[in-house]
């Protein structure tokens, strides 16, 4: 049991004040759009006479407008009445202590009712929707008991997991559980067993976007193994970009995860954009077709036309075959699972061909051919059908994505996916269709990223083929034990990493390009001012975007918090390189508007002169500031080269430009939520570019390297102080 940060004399004390607001001031209307009927307006008016809420400067409430993260910890915590003078500083990247709702964010989560995200942050300014709001309530009530159901239905609040939470939703759940109005339940009997059921019973084991990841398959064999000792008919399935991302994935070209993938008997994987990534080259595809002639699984794809290139000749076979072959390609295939039949298919994202280097291969529209797999199982008898994606969970709708095919294409089941490294803690349902009427329920899962989690589902069907149950969870992979063949397996490859990782590329530094973080003594920092090592590496993401766009890029951006070290003086090595960009991110474009891009930058130097992870280093523009000005306000200039007219253009808010970035800044990664909005919207495209080797292809482009800064973003305010 939690602590209690809140006494029962405070409690008591709010539910008179609540119960007696109800009573009374339910009949008149405090607020001009909060009418004495409105189904809010006993909580509204309870948390308003308790001093909890306050309405506008206009006599209005606002009960339809959307709560942010921030604002509901300040509801919550004036509602429970928590001790926000005492707390502890929970130390997320995006809040300082001087932050408006720090306090009250800090008693939460020292109550265990919320937390942050993984990245370290608590992102104030997110929405809140009725599902995540629903999980706060479940970890109120280990302390506070309510029955989280019973209370919505109390609260009047219609419970749509995707919809945004409301000023007014919030308003009436806290009046209404502080007014005792849904006590939890008294304890039960222990439940008598379920009757047995016909209902069929799948079991499915799930990754995605490995990327070269092999030094995490000795412990993903431990967690199949584990899982396979509680449930051996249980499908692994691969949802695609084995390829691409690390020294093993460069030096091996998929030949060092394929012993692993082999070992771990997949029973299919379908193929990602990355595994294309190797087609300009004079061997064309080959790796690729090497990789899948010597693996022990089929390989499945429904909207790729292999019949151009002629290295797949006699793999590829357009059909959803009974008896697939191992090392061959398919529409789609039939297994047999304790004894009954489930079809399995797979898609491929069409951004393949603007990301990546098919050559010849052509990607097909995945409705369609999802639609022609659907038909061909249910021809054959066949009502358990997954699709084996790798097209993005909520990728640009443009293209593909898995909420648009479920949506769709009637008839799947399960879609077990990749592409946007998305972690879904648990499975997420879709149950309408284009239209929004109800359909049988489609279950998307997906396990982020590099061998981090292994997906685990298991599903009910009920006679006729429908989902009638379903329980899915992520298993974090870096929590158990390395697997000691696979140990074994990995020396060889290793060992040769190793070496390559020490290997010099072929540029010497006359000094140390620093990446130095602020201290006492240091007032320049890689997050907080211009550096010569941010230079270099925004100037190669700016050089590379060009090459793979026929857009005007104007300019490129960096996070500081992802310049993670300095270059030494000296020969520098390929894991000096690695070391300095060690997240795996890839380059990402990005169409925003020009008022977009200044949000952005102001965002950027918020904290300035302080450090900030997202402080954004650039090449193609440039920034001047005032740090002395109030946040939001700082931004006094931003430019961009002009190639046509070269010279530096003021950026216009009203104009669209195409801008380079990394995808972890892309997706709002420190807090940047105008580009997750872009994101959202469909607006950026994930070029799959390692950041690591842009870096190493500029250092060795360049004739020179020069040690100083370029005056591209200036503290106007640093220069008055001078």
């Amino acid at each position: 049991m939690k602590k209690r940060m809140y006494s029962a004399t405070a409690l008591a004390a709010f539910t008179a004040v609540a119960v007696g607001a109800t009573g009374i001031l339910a009949e008149e209307a405090i607020f001009t759009d909060v009418s004495a009927n409105h189904p809010y307006a006993e909580g509204i008016n309870a948390l308003t006479a308790a001093g909890v809420v306050k309405g506008f400067g206009d006599g209005t409430f606002k009960p339809d407008t959307t709560v942010t993260r921030g604002q509901a910890a300040k509801m919550i915590t004036g509602a429970l009445k928590l001790d926000t003078t005492n707390v502890k500083n929970p130390n997320f990247k995006d809040i300082e202590t001087s932050n408006q709702y720090y306090s009250q964010i800090a008693a939460l989560v020292a109550t265990g009712f919320v937390n942050g995200y993984e990245d370290g942050t608590f992102r104030t300014a997110d929405k809140i929707t009725h599902s995540q709001f629903a999980k706060i309530l479940t970890n109120v009530s280990a302390v506070y008991p309510v029955d989280v159901t019973a209370l919505l239905t109390e609260a009047k609040v219609v419970f749509n997991p995707t919809k945004q939470l409301t000023r007014g939703e919030l308003s009436s759940v806290l009046a209404t559980m502080l007014a005792g109005a849904t006590p939890a339940p008294e304890p039960q009997p222990e439940p008598t067993p379920e009757p047995e059921t016909n209902n069929y019973k799948l079991s499915i084991m799930h990754v995605n976007d490995t990327h070269g990841r092999v030094e995490e398959f000795p412990k993903l064999m431990t967690a199949v193994n584990e899982q396979r000792a509680k449930n051996p008919d249980a499908l692994l399935l691969h949802a695609g970009d084995i390829f691409s991302g690390t020294l093993y994935s460069n030096e091996f070209e998929g030949q060092a995860d394929l012993p692993f993938i082999n070992a771990l008997k997949f029973d299919a994987i379908t193929l990602g954009n990355h595994e294309f990534d190797l087609g300009s080259s004079p061997e064309g595809h080959k790796a690729l077709v090497d990789f899948i002639k010597a693996a022990q699984f089929p390989v499945l794809t429904a909207n790729v036309d292999f019949s151009k290139d002629a290295l797949f000749t006699g793999m590829f076979s357009d059909l959803v075959s009974s008896e697939p072959e191992n090392g061959k390609i398919y529409s789609g295939m039939i297994k047999e699972v304790n004894g009954e039949k489930v079809g399995i298919f797979g898609l491929t994202t069409a951004e393949t061909k603007d990301i990546s280097s098919p050559g010849s291969i052509v990607f097909e529209d995945y409705i369609e051919e999802a639609t022609k797999a659907v038909k061909a199982f249910e021809d054959k008898g066949v009502n358990k059908i997954i699709a084996l994606t790798h097209i993005g969970f909520d990728d640009n709708a443009a293209y593909d994505n898995d909420q648009i095919l479920a949506k769709s294409v009637p008839g799947i089941d399960i879609i077990v996916g990749g592409h946007t490294h998305t972690e879904l803690k648990e499975p997420f349902i879709v149950d309408t269709n284009t239209v929004g009427e109800k359909k049988d329920a489609t279950l998307i899962v997906q396990a982020k990223e590099y061998a981090g989690f292994l997906g685990t589902l298991n599903v009910d069907f009920d006679e006729k083929g429908v989902i009638v149950k379903h329980d899915g969870q992520l298993i974090e992979v870096g929590k158990l034990a390395d697997d000691a063949e696979g140990l074994k397996m990995l020396a060889p490859f290793k060992e040769k990493v190793d070496a390559i990782s020490a290997t010099e590329i072929g540029v010497t530094l006359t000094e140390e390009l620093v990446s130095p973080r602020t201290s006492e003594t240091v007032t320049v920092g890689v997050r907080n001012s211009e550096t010569v090592l941010g230079n270099i590496i925004t100037d190669g993401m700016l050089t590379k975007a060009k090459q793979f766009t026929d857009k005007k890029v104007v300019l490129a951006m960096q996070n500081g918090g992802g310049i993670r070290a300095a270059i030494p003086a000296g020969n520098i090595t390929t894991g000096q390189v690695i070391t300095v960009l060690p997240f795996g991110n890839t380059l990402a474009l990005m169409d925003v508007t020009g008022a977009e891009l200044k949000e952005a930058f102001e965002h950027s130097v918020k904290d300035a002169p302080k450090e900030s992870g997202g402080f954004l280093h650039i090449s193609g523009a440039k920034l001047e500031y005032d740090s002395s000005k109030e946040v939001g306000s700082r931004v006094v200039s931003l430019k961009y080269y002009d190639e046509a007219t070269k010279a530096y253009v003021d950026v216009a808010d009203n104009e669209t430009y195409t801008v380079a970035t990394n995808a972890f800044t892309a997706k709002g990664g420190d807090g940047f939520n105008m580009f997750k909005k872009a994101y959202e919207a469909g607006r950026v495209t994930d070029l799959g570019l390692s950041d690591w080797e842009n870096l190493k292809e500029q250092l060795l482009s360049m004739k020179e390297i020069k040690f100083t800064t370029e005056g591209r973003i200036v503290d106007t305010a640093a220069t008055q102080e001078k």
